[in-house]
This record gives C-alpha cells, sequence and structure tokens, in this order.
C-alpha cells in the first residue's frame, strides 16, 4: 500500500458538553472529499486520539470508515500506551472495515531502543495482520527519538505488514534516506504541512496532515504547480500555505483551538473545542481570530 496525494488528518468534533459529536462526521468526510482530500487519518494528534476513551475511539473509527464508504483509504491511529488498548484498537479497525493502522511509540514508559520498539509493535502488527502498518513517527509530541532508518531495516524484518512511516517530523535528509531503504519498499507519507514542497522536492508522493482537513485546495495547488514543474507558482502556494499555519500557530491561541473553534465555524461546521488538558480559546480570544482571519483573506486563500 501507498498512499499517494493530500490525507487529511481529521478532527474529532465536539458537543459543548465536551462528548464526541459522531454525526458531524459524515458530512465532514464529504465535504473535504469535495475539496479534494485523497484519503483520510483517524483519532491521530490532530484527532485528539490520545484524550479519547476507548470506546470512543472505536465509535469514531467506525463512523469515519462507513461514511468514506470506500471512496479513499481510511487509516486508523491505533497507539496507546496500553499495549493491550493498542492491539484491541487495531482487531476493531480491521473488523470495520479500515483500509491500514498507525501507532505512535508508548511516550510515557518510553522504549530504551529499538528493539524494544519494534517488539511492543509487533503485537499490534498481529493484531490485524491483514493491514499495512504504518509506524506514527512524530518526536516532538512522544519524546521518542529513534534513527528512521535503522528502524525500517530492522522493524523491515520483524513486522511482515509494516507499508512505511507517517513522517511526522521536519528532518528532510533523514525522511530522503528513508524513502531510499530497501530500494523504495517503503511508504513515507509526510507529516509537516508547512514544510510540502520540500518533501516533494525529496520525492514524497503522499502527506498526512491537520490542513488537509480544512484547506486541502490551497496545498493541492502546491502539488499541482510542483508536478507541472511551475516552480515560482509551487514556492507562491508554499508561501501561502506557510503563512496560513503561522497565523494559526501564533494568534490568538494554540493551532488546533483556532482550526477548530474559529476556521471551522467560519466554513459551517460547529466542531466544539478541544478536549482538556489541550487550551479552549476565551470568547474574546475567538472574536479576535476571527476578525484577523477575516482581514487576512484566508478564506478565499483556501478555496
Amino acid at each position: 500500500m501507498k498512499l499517494h496525494g493530500l490525507i487529511a488528518a481529521t478532527y474529532t468534533p465536539m458537543r459543548e458538553d465536551g462528548s464526541v459529536n459522531l454525526e458531524l462526521i459524515p458530512p465532514m468526510i464529504n465535504w473535504m472529499i469535495e475539496r479534494g482530500a485523497a484519503g483520510f487519518y483517524v483519532c491521530g494528534s490532530t484527532g485528539e486520539g490520545p484524550s479519547l476513551t476507548v470506546e470512543e475511539r472505536k465509535a469514531v473509527a467506525e463512523v469515519s470508515v462507513d461514511a468514506v464508504s470506500g471512496r479513499k483509504p481510511v487509516v486508523v491511529q491505533v497507539g496507546s500506551n496500553s499495549l493491550p488498548t493498542a492491539s484491541e484498537l487495531a482487531r476493531h479497525a480491521a473488523e470495520v472495515g479500515a483500509d491500514a493502522i498507525s501507532a505512535v511509540p508508548p511516550y510515557y514508559f518510553k522504549p530504551g531502543s529499538l528493539q524494544q520498539l519494534v517488539e511492543f509493535l509487533n503485537p499490534i502488527c498481529q493484531a490485524a495482520p491483514s493491514l499495512p502498518f504504518y509506524y506514527y513517527n512524530i518526536p516532538k509530541l512522544t519524546g521518542v527519538h529513534f534513527d528512521m532508518v535503522e528502524f525500517l531495516e530492522l522493524a523491515g524484518e520483524q513486522l511482515p505488514n509494516l507499508a512505511g512511516i507517517k513522517y511526522s517530523d521536519t528532518d528532510l535528509a533523514d525522511f530522503k534516506s528513508c524513502m531510499e531503504v530497501d530500494e523504495d519498499r517503503f511508504d513515507l507519507p509526510f507529516g509537516s504541512d508547512q514544510m510540502l514542497l520540500g518533501a516533494l522536492a525529496m520525492g514524497a508522493k503522499g502527506a498526512v496532515g491537520s490542513c488537509y482537513s480544512f484547506a486541502a485546495p490551497l496545498w493541492n495547488r502546491i502539488i499541482t504547480a510542483f508536478e507541472a514543474g511551475n516552480n515560482a507558482s509551487a514556492l507562491k502556494h508554499q508561501s501561502d500555505a506557510t503563512r496560513l499555519v503561522r497565523f494559526l500557530a501564533k494568534s490568538p491561541g494554540s493551532f488546533q483551538a483556532m482550526v477548530k473553534q474559529v476556521v471551522f465555524p467560519s466554513l459551517g461546521f460547529d466542531v466544539g473545542s478541544l478536549r482538556p488538558p489541550q487550551p479552549r480559546l476565551t470568547s474574546e480570544q475567538v472574536a479576535e481570530g476571527k476578525a484577523r482571519w477575516t482581514e487576512q483573506e484566508f478564506d478565499k486563500l483556501i478555496r
């Protein structure tokens, strides 16, 4: 399996009381497909997977797979600090018809070596042996730092269904080295939205990111221009995308809070706020964010 195009890391919609709003997932999925999403990555960092209960994660996965209805690939992130929980979620993903599974490493009691990491991942893979498995490398959040070339070489021998790595890091040289392991055997969807053009230049064919859930048209313009050899246009669109990411990350609150409480409502989806411990914008911050979003005409940029 190889993922191509923009794989939307989906947001989990919440109600005012903090419960998961499953009813909003199908219309959001349809809207994202219409706007150019080439697939979906469910219950990852963007989807607040680590903050959901096991039953909530199962429900979000099932509703998402049903809503996509085979039109695009769906990857379900099943990782957990609890190995039995991760294995249970992997089995469930296979049962409901997901196309692939992915998992973060354990990030509380961290593996002390690559071998320990692979041994932790093995039962998760065995729980869904028919599904491709993507290791979710996001050291900024997990604090788990290993050489990914060495990981692919070791895990490629011990995990039969290893498809590759969801590469959510910014080291493009390492990213390229990973792509060349075993004659391009592995798939490496790139996970830093603000650096997509650099990854394309390194040979990336697919990308997984938060921005592709609400701004896929802008990032698809980067891909189209790059593939046409129009470097000036690709750079222009990447500059716009980087400016958008910087705006959301800088003011007036956190990136994901801005997306959930400012961006999605402007697009017609009341997805609620983030679940604690992630921050929630105050009403004043929401008003400021909306005003600045409109002032800088980002709504036009993402069409």
